[in-house]
């Protein structure tokens, strides 16, 4: 499938209707740990083999209010919650939705739970867009960033299904302007994934 060459013309308060396609507390799937993933609604991406084509509406599901913020952060409150994953989706179309979560659950718990995102952009796309864009970024402690490319499928990957795709430690890429492995992955099985800048 054809996509955008020039991402970077993308604008989240053109195309996002500020909906959420899904929230699922208590999750141990996206991430590390025990987490609340909240899942944004709409992608201009469009990869091929996408596992949640559905949330490439920007209308799937309802849209994000007051009440569910409230619900989030609630459950972040949790002993057991590790943090925030923030998914798709694009959030970095939805930045009107992550943003406002984002910048509750720092006002609430500092750096206390850390936050998870996956995007279709890399992080050097980010670094030189829009300021909603930089200003979610600045936030996040862990990018999984990149297209999914079909061809390069990978499910031994923790945190990732393509060979493509990084995991990032986003607060020291964003500090040095250029990406940052994660040096700590740990997948399901309990194996430890070492990264090598």
């Amino acid at each position: 499938m054809a996509r955008d060459p020039i991402p970077r013309l993308w604008v989240a308060e053109k195309v996002s209707h500020g909906y959420v396609a899904d929230y699922k507390p208590f999750s141990f799937v996206d991430g590390e740990g025990v987490r609340c993933s909240l899942y944004v609604s709409g992608c201009l991406f469009k990869c091929d083999g996408c596992f949640n084509e559905d949330a490439w509406s920007f209308r799937c599901g309802r849209p994000y209010d007051d009440a569910l913020q409230e619900q989030i952060l609630t459950d972040l409150a949790h002993e057991s919650i590790q943090g925030l994953s923030l998914l798709g989706g694009e959030p970095f179309l939805n930045t009107q939705v992550a943003l406002s979560i984002v910048t509750a659950l720092r006002e609430r718990f500092g750096s206390a739970k850390d936050i998870w995102c996956w995007t279709g952009y890399t992080f050097e796309e980010l670094i030189v867009d829009s300021e909603d864009k930089r200003a979610l970024l600045s936030q996040i402690d862990v990018l999984v960033d990149g297209r999914y490319e079909h061809e390069l499928r990978d499910l031994t990957l923790p945190h990732r299904g393509s060979r493509n795709q990084r995991v990032l430690d986003a607060r020291a890429s964003f500090a040095h302007g250029a990406a940052v492995p994660y040096s700590r992955i740990e997948d399901p099985l309990g194996r430890m994934e070492q990264h090598v800048a």
